[in-house]
């Protein structure tokens, strides 16, 4: 088993990165002159990525001493105690085995864990998930007036929706035509009826996508979804008005992703129309189990193993690369260099594709709801900053909106960009090929935040003095670059599985659990509390704090309908 953590501020390795960075001043263009070979040095591959790791603000003695950082701090130890399904997760007592989603059928050696064959109960709901896409893919799967589903709307939320929508979102190219789907997550009522009032319900499938069929959300909106069934059902006379039809539409147009099977009967949900996960899966960690159910549905069985082997590849390529060049283990050694000894507060990941568009959402959960902590996985509190915030936007919008700050600001953003050479849309504009012109940007950003501008090269461009340091880019703006051929299923896979590791490498350097949430559970459990306030319960009003109370007064007085 796991030992406790070491507190890496106690290392040799973080008292030499600290006095490196004191001595150390930021020079790319500097070290760039100096060092022919950086770019190729402090470029790798992953599976099927190239990552360019030159234009970061690190020397090889920095990289050296991140790496015995990791080596002091045992970060490859427990690596290895993920993938052989040690409990990590010590607050929930849990293995984190996310990666076994990802085996390849007939995986040697076989993995059983806590006395279960872990490779043959992930493969039997793969199948099982499988079968069912293929009967609504084909048309097997009717609605109860007999016609083909045409629209599948999943209702989850945080990783029950975030990574289904960012997958589907990202492989468009390879739905299915004439197969939409529509994803529900929100409570605001907006989002149900904004989804559903252009879909035919014939012709529509709910998947409900809860482990414990309990979040407060997803029932809510399940529940919504299926009143809305039932009301348009028998506006269009198609439905009788009786608890069986009822219950026979339900049973042709619901589905489940959840382990409780007696509350998906109680819904009214065919228990054998269920498809389940396990608690060694983390909703965030789970778009490759049935969660991910919905784009199995759009993208179909086979297009869903290549995403699969995708996030394998990069797995195994975390599980056995050399230090020196393990792709996620240096990105998230990275990660901790711009935390703890940069002051980087932020992080930003920028894709130039549009298909990718839901990509940087996707990671805030990831990244931010595992790292969001304050203490260790032994109880202590951490000694460290941990965690970053991290957000983005599609290039080139985000050049017109933020990037200025990145460009000219004051504080320090680590930004990935990623990118792919062959576009899904390979559109021209006159003689223009356009994805080439995409492109330029592309590496010009990365060019622009490295090397900057310099008062003499303002000047010489003719530059009135009194604007010139408003047009002065200082440079020394770290970037990482990642590309790939093009967005298929398992660049795709491997794109997630690499953040997912980076994320791993820097809550093992901080000594947190980054496979627990409890952060989320106070919100949930308060608005319970105060939900009765919302709706007569004066007493439940009185036992607020003041500006509670206040806001709630307010909410109920201007309230009209």
């Amino acid at each position: 088993m796991t030992t406790g953590p070491v507190d890496p501020t106690t290392t040799e390795a973080w008292a030499s990165l600290t006095e490196h960075q004191a001595s150390t001043t930021p020079d790319l263009a500097g070290w760039f002159a100096a060092d022919a070979q950086r770019a190729t040095r402090l470029s790798f591959t992953a599976a099927d990525l190239f990552v360019d790791l030159s234009k970061n603000l690190v020397t090889s003695d920095t990289v050296g001493l991140l790496l015995q950082l990791a080596e002091q701090t045992g970060v490859l130890a427990r690596r290895d105690a993920m993938f052989a399904g040690e409990h990590i997760n010590v607050t929930e007592d849990r293995a984190v085995l996310h990666t076994a989603l990802r085996r390849p059928k007939g995986a040697t050696p076989a993995l059983t864990v806590d006395d279960q064959d872990v490779d043959a109960d992930v493969q039997r709901e793969l199948d099982k998930v499988f079968a069912f896409a293929q009967a609504v893919r084909s048309g097997e799967w009717k609605g109860v007036t007999g016609k083909a589903i045409t629209h599948v709307v999943n209702i989850g939320i945080g990783g029950s929706d975030l990574g289904p929508v960012m997958a589907y979102e990202a492989l468009k190219p390879y739905a299915q035509a004439g197969l939409e789907c529509r994803f529900i997550s929100n409570i605001d009522p907006t989002d149900v009826a904004e989804t559903t009032k252009d879909l035919d319900p014939e012709t529509t499938l709910f998947i409900v996508a809860s482990k414990t069929f309990g979040t407060l959300e997803t029932l809510t909106n399940a529940r919504l979804a299926r009143a809305w069934l039932w009301s348009r059902l028998s506006g269009a006379g198609v439905l009788a008005d009786d608890d069986e039809a009822r219950r026979d539409a339900v049973a042709k147009h619901f589905v489940a992703v959840s382990t409780a099977l007696d509350k998906v009967s109680a819904f009214g949900i065919d228990p054998a129309n269920a498809f389940g996960f396990w608690d060694w899966v983390g909703g965030r960690y789970s778009v490759d189990s049935a969660i991910g159910t919905s784009l199995a549905v759009a993208i179909g069985p086979e297009n869903f193993r290549e995403f699969l082997a995708g996030f394998h590849a990069v797995d195994e390529h975390f599980r056995t690369a050399e230090p020196e060049r393990n792709v996620p283990l240096l990105m998230g050694l990275l990660n901790v260099w711009y935390v703890n000894f940069l002051g980087a507060h932020t992080h930003a990941v920028l894709p130039y594709s549009q298909y990718l568009h839901r990509f940087a959402a996707y990671l805030q959960q990831l990244t931010m709801e595992s790292n969001g902590k304050s203490v260790r996985y032994d109880g202590e509190a951490v000694t460290t900053d941990t965690g970053e915030v991290f957000w983005g936007e599609p290039g080139t919008n985000g050049q017109h909106a933020f990037y200025q700050l990145i460009h000219q600001g004051t504080r320090i953003i680590p930004a990935d960009f990623i990118a792919f050479a062959t576009p899904a849309h390979p559109l021209v504009d006159g003689d223009a090929d356009v994805h080439a012109l995409f492109m330029a940007n592309f590496f010009a950003q990365t060019k622009a935040l490295a090397f900057g501008k310099s008062a003499e090269e303002v000047r010489a461009e003719g530059t009135a003095e009194e604007i010139v340091s408003a047009r002065v880019f200082s440079g020394n703006r770290p970037t990482t670059s990642i590309m790939a051929p093009e967005l298929t299923p398992s660049v795709l896979g491997q794109l997630i599985a690499l953040y997912e590791h980076v994320t791993f490498v820097e809550g093992a350097v901080w000594g947190i659990d980054s496979f627990d949430q409890w952060g989320v559970e106070l919100g949930k459990k308060l608005a319970l509390e105060i939900a009765p306030a919302l709706t007569g319960d004066s007493a439940a009003l009185e036992a607020q704090d003041p500006s509670t109370g206040s806001l709630i007064r307010y909410y109920l007085e201007n309230r009209r309908n």
